[in-house]
């Protein structure tokens, strides 16, 4: 078993090489993936912290990180909550899971969706309105599996069905999470994760069937029906590194977190977060990503230029990547209310855009 367990690791961190080298993030690369709301994070606690504890986020709330930490739930059960407002008041994302122990085996159920609220149809004739309205409609369902297959090691996979519809067409795709943690006796995690690996989807519906008479034949003749095929689109591919410091400091414990992400669709980000619980109840946590831009506009405003090639920058809360620092809290209420009650909440700056805030309720049975 540990030596599957080193196999598994080596794999993960040999595709991720691979990845990396096959997909290093730039500009160029940008919007070449679709299903974004795979990206959107679930759960305060590695939202607060940037993303950047990979190598221990433990409990139901690793589904989206990455899943091997479901294997360090500490109870026999957990579910989780989790709600937020996507940058703009009128776009929520609801998130649920359940995840049960039995022996070293873990498992989870979860469902995540998507709404971007009412918005109107409108036409070359009535760029107005027509005066109807379309709600898309976005949600992914996931089935996960986690084992410990050690005292040190653990290691998840998931499986996500995911589906979006918009008026009268819709896409159905299936992605696939797999990741590793090992834990030594220093206090200091290591974790990979791959995330959304998959096939590509493509939209299809009854608006995109379009009927023309057939080419050369008289006028009266009936017509026949034609498909509009649209073009298909990537998963948001990432695989993700990362590596944990914990120290007991008197009453406070202190988790210092750092991850490298890489990805098929857009920037690479180097994480770093921190997170300190005191008196084994209250916590406060903070994280920043950093995007990596290999390929910034030189002084002649030409991406890729001799004059640029040099170049690298790193950059946070900009017009090339949003995102800015992030914070957040939490209460572990299982010594005031004597159930296994825990509220988070967290919250990410964003440039230009409304700060996005995460607030989530886990209940330990």
């Amino acid at each position: 078993m540990k030596n599957f367990s080193k196999i598994i690791m080596t794999s993960l961190i040999l595709f991720g090489v691979v990845q990396t080298t096959v997909f290093g993030g730039s500009k160029a690369r940008r919007g070449t993936a679709g299903a974004q709301e795979l990206l959107i994070p679930t759960g305060s606690r590695g939202t607060a912290m940037a993303g950047a504890n990979v190598s221990s986020i433990a409990g139901v709330e690793a589904a989206h990180w990455n899943i091997a930490g479901l294997a360090g739930m500490e109870s026999n059960g957990e579910v989780m909550f989790s709600n937020s407002n996507w940058l703009v008041d009128d776009v929520g994302v609801n998130y649920g899971i359940i995840g049960v122990s039995k022996g070293q085996n873990y498992f989870a159920f979860s469902l995540k969706s998507f709404g971007t609220g009412e918005i109107p149809v409108t036409t070359e004739e009535q760029p107005d309105g027509t005066g109807e309205y379309f709600s898309p409609q976005f949600f992914t369902l996931g089935v996960s599996y986690a084992r410990r297959m050690t005292d040190r090691i653990k290691f998840g996979t998931q499986f996500k069905l995911i589906n979006e519809n918009i008026m009268r067409e819709s896409a159905t795709g299936i992605a696939l999470d797999a990741g590793v943690q090992y834990e030594t006796n220093g206090g200091i995690h290591i974790g990979a994760s791959i995330n959304n690996l998959g096939n590509s989807m493509r939209f299809y519906g009854s608006d995109l069937e379009e009927f023309h008479a057939p080419q050369g034949t008289v006028p009266g003749t009936p017509l026949e029906p034609r498909a509009i095929n649209t073009s298909p689109f990537e998963l948001p591919t990432t695989f993700e590194m990362g590596v944990g410091y914990e120290k007991k400091m008197g009453t406070t414990d202190l988790l210092l977190a750092a991850s490298f992400l890489n990805n098929n669709f857009s920037f690479d980000e180097f994480r770093f977060g921190v997170e300190a619980k005191t008196m084994d109840m209250f916590y406060v946590r903070g994280g920043l990503a950093i995007a990596q831009d290999p390929e910034p506009f030189g002084d002649d405003g030409i991406e890729g230029t001799d004059d640029d090639s040099e170049d690298e920058e790193f950059e946070y809360q900009t017009d090339e990547f949003i995102w800015g620092p992030s914070f957040g809290f939490g209460v572990d209420l299982s010594k005031v209310l004597g159930v296994g009650l825990t509220v988070d909440y967290a919250y990410r700056t964003v440039a230009y855009l409304n700060g996005v805030g995460w607030l989530s309720l886990n209940y330990a049975f």
